[in-house]
């Protein structure tokens, strides 16, 4: 839709896994080349793991393509199974006969195939993408397979891809063996805010135009914040703005946007947790506490997104009231509507920092317990988060 516009040949930003746009970060480099030692270097295990969205499967479409082309490959998508199931994918994907075949017969098949491609020197390697789905008894016995090997090197190379919480289930006693054998151990970092920016240039210079877009210090301040790094979502809201700017007929971006197209979104409670997790026992004064301090600065953060907002609506105003139109009265009444908003925002943000203030003078407070004489005093003055937000958004 957009693409003629800005002189693209194709979108950007698309959210399939396509190697061609494959951003050189830091954390992608390091990935790539250890991944790349330890296909060379035919070691066991592999672990490669990094946040939803952090472009693992994009990089394992780099090395299929790149590393992988003379070897026999199996890839498993599918890893909320038993292991009867795994077995047969890993057998079918190898191109072997997995119909009315048992465990062992399976097992068998597998490792006379392997000794075949062994003795025509082709390297044969299995990928096990979402590994953090498997559950411990499955994961030993992906192990045992690489247990299939010959006196100098593994008939099987494996390739374990998984978020966060796969390091988290490796850490389990019951799988000391297999965390022993892991030869190459990488995490796909999220990028730094200086990445961002070159992220998104890349990616606009491989999809045909580098300047299609001029983005403000503050705009690429806001996407990486909204995004904390995390390219497919670098890849979504930039999509957002795009549609925006041809909508618009521009091609400079402010601050201003990238925060009205994200309340739009509702990104933190889409694509972020809405909720934070329960604090455990024993834990809870610090919880909170931690919580309340990172709630204030949000807060702020959002006033600040609301005088933005605002400026943004005045200048608009002043562009239309620029233009010859026969007919002024729309134009004075959406004048008088933002005058009023403005006002009345104002007024809620100096609410606002009085409710701040008072919640920061909550926190350190010293907490004494209460005395008889003062049940009759009027009731304390609310303090929590949902006062600050009952200020700020008017509820």
């Amino acid at each position: 839709m957009y693409t003629a516009f800005f002189g693209l040949r194709e979108k950007p930003f698309d959210l399939l896994p396509n190697p061609d746009f494959l951003f050189p970060s830091r954390a992608h480099k390091r990935a790539m080349t250890y991944l790349t030692h330890g296909i060379r270097q035919r070691a066991g295990f592999i672990l490669l793991t990094g946040e939803v969205g952090s472009g693992k499967t994009t990089l394992i479409r780099n090395i299929i393509r790149t590393q992988l082309k003379d070897c026999v490959l199996a890839k498993v998508f599918n890893t909320k199974v038993d292991s009867l199931q795994l077995l047969m994918q890993i057998n079918a994907d190898f191109g072997l006969e997995t119909t009315g075949r048992d465990k062992a017969a399976l097992l068998r098949d597998l490792n006379d195939f392997l000794i075949d491609q062994y003795g025509q020197r082709r390297q044969a390697v299995l990928i096990v993408d979402e590994a953090q789905n498997l559950t411990p008894e499955i994961l030993e016995e992906v192990r045992m397979l690489s247990n299939l090997e010959t006196d100098r090197d593994k008939l099987l190379q494996i390739i374990l891809v998984g978020q966060p919480e796969l390091r988290d289930l490796l850490t389990q006693p019951g799988l000391l063996q297999l965390r022993q054998r892991i030869q190459i151990n990488c995490h796909i970092h999220p990028l730094t805010a200086e990445e961002v920016r070159e992220y998104i240039l890349f990616r606009l210079e491989k999809a045909g135009n580098r300047d299609a877009l001029t983005l403000t210090d503050e705009a690429v301040e806001a996407i990486a914040t909204y995004s904390r790094g995390i390219p497919r979502l670098v890849n979504i809201i930039c999509d957002y703005i795009l549609i925006d700017a041809y909508s618009a007929q521009t091609r400079q971006i402010e601050g201003s946007v990238v925060h009205e197209l994200a309340a739009d979104l509702s990104f933190e409670a889409q694509y972020w947790e809405s909720q934070p997790a329960k604090a455990k026992e024993g834990e809870q004064t610090v919880a909170i506490t931690a919580a309340s301090t990172e709630d204030v600065a949000r807060t702020m953060a959002a006033q600040a997104k609301i005088l933005e907002a605002i400026g943004a609506l005045n200048k608009r105003i002043v562009s239309l009231e620029s233009m010859p139109v026969w007919e002024h009265g729309p134009l004075l009444d959406l004048r008088e509507r933002v005058d009023k908003l403005e006002g009345n925002t104002d007024a809620r943000i100096k609410e606002l920092r009085m409710s701040v203030q008072l919640l920061r003078s909550d926190m350190v407070r010293p907490q004494t317990p209460p005395l008889a004489q003062e049940e009759d005093k009027p009731a304390k003055r609310p303090g929590t988060m949902r006062s600050i937000w009952n200020f700020l958004w008017g509820n």
